[in-house]
């Protein structure tokens, strides 16, 4: 296969649905492109009926292009990642491993442009984070959320108004920013840098201001990020942890036991913000992101350095600090559910406490004066209690 036989194909599925996300390859399946959070098969000339595993495997080592230390990862752990670059029309974050023997690739499509914090509907909080100084800022979620797209334009921001230096590491770079205000220096895990941890190092000897470390994987990269937010730095990064109580208990469960008591003061001093991100489907097709979003205060640090306990739990300090810019999911799909943005389905599937979420709807479908159950016919029973005797 020849690069121009395989960019025919990446602009084929591209162009077969409108806001195409993923494209999946996968053996005994068609060309496969995510419309919408759905897998959809596209038809191509000649025809496709299931990709064979030598056409899954050329396909791959195309896209490795003989790269040896691709091939050597792809070897040893099953799994690599790298950039590929579709000329004049798209870039992509690719996924190469190995199933049953065979080869799969996933390749996201990557935005051109970094959005705006305005563009995306970010909450108010967002532009609050681009004026902190140093810390540690924290976007959790599962794969595929908008993590990186709401970090961009976290960044995006801070381009726009600060004269710093932004040094980024990144597996691989996904949004190229430009030189704004800022000064940005982007560096791609395999070509600039061999481990998050080794760039995160190197990263504190280039007097950046802000550091952007595209993933927390291991306890040493978590180490130096709270280092460097101690000395001064402003960290931005990502876990895959669903909700701001996990994200601190993951962090703590890195280290040893004994090692527990500094890892919480630690935390308690430089964690700013953790913002976690769910992608619901929304009303009249696409999705929409709900947030729930945790600053630091008091109650939040106190809960950091002894724990969660009855009646301070990270949900209940955040639910009673919305003034604060804070917010659960709960509150923010209620919010949706108000605007009208998303069903009454997805609110209930999405909530993380649904009775919280099903009291909120009924409050709701009550000011608009909507039935809130189905029950109907009630009446009191006048003769409940009589005898019948005189």
């Amino acid at each position: 296969m020849r690069q121009k036989q395989l960019d025919y194909i990446l602009t084929t599925m591209l162009s077969a649905y409108k806001d195409a996300s993923d494209l999946n390859f996968t053996v005994d399946k068609p060309l496969q492109v995510e419309s919408y959070g759905e897998l959809k098969p596209v038809e191509t000339n000649p025809p496709i009926q299931k990709l064979t595993p030598f056409q899954a495997e050329t396909l791959a080592l195309n896209l490795i292009n003989k790269d040896r230390r691709l091939t050597r990862i792809l070897l040893t752990e099953g799994s690599c990642d790298l950039s590929y670059q579709l000329s004049g029309k798209a870039r992509f974050r690719v996924n190469i491993f190995s199933q049953k023997g065979f080869y799969s690739t996933v390749m996201r499509q990557l935005a051109t442009r970094v959005p705006t914090i305005e563009e995306l509907g970010l909450p108010p909080a967002f532009p609050k984070m681009s004026e902190e100084r140093n810390g540690i800022i924290l976007v959790t979620g599962a794969t595929g959320t908008g993590k990186t797209t709401s970090l961009a334009a976290l960044l995006d921001r801070i381009n726009e108004t600060k004269a710093v230096h932004v040094v980024t590491l990144e597996d691989p770079v996904e949004y190229e920013h430009s030189q704004k205000k800022a000064t940005f220096n982007q560096r791609e895990l395999g070509i600039d840098f061999e481990a998050f941890s080794t760039g995160l190092r190197a990263a504190l000897r280039q007097a950046p201001k802000v550091i952007l470390v595209g993933e927390m994987r291991d306890r040493e990269t978590v180490e130096i990020a709270l280092t460097a937010a101690e000395t001064g730095h402003l960290v931005l990064s990502t876990l895959h942890t669903v909700d701001a109580g996990q994200t601190i208990n993951r962090i703590v469960g890195m280290f040893e036991q004994e090692d527990e008591r500094q890892i919480r003061i630690r935390l308690a001093d430089t964690l700013r913000w953790v913002v976690c991100q769910r992608l619901l489907p929304q009303v009249g097709g696409g999705r929409i992101a709900a947030f729930e979003i945790m600053g630091s205060n008091l109650r939040v640090k106190d809960s950091i350095l002894n724990g969660e306990s009855e009646g301070k739990t990270f949900y209940e300090i955040i639910e009673g600090s919305q003034p604060f810019g804070m917010m659960t999911f709960d509150q923010c799909i209620a919010e949706h559910y108000q605007q009208g943005l998303i069903t009454e389905e997805a609110a209930m599937s999405y909530a993380s406490r649904k009775a919280v979420v099903g009291r909120a709807i009924d409050g709701i479908k009550s000011a608009k004066g909507e039935k809130t159950t189905t029950i109907e016919g009630l009446a009191i029973d006048t003769d409940y209690g009589k005898t019948g005797r005189h």
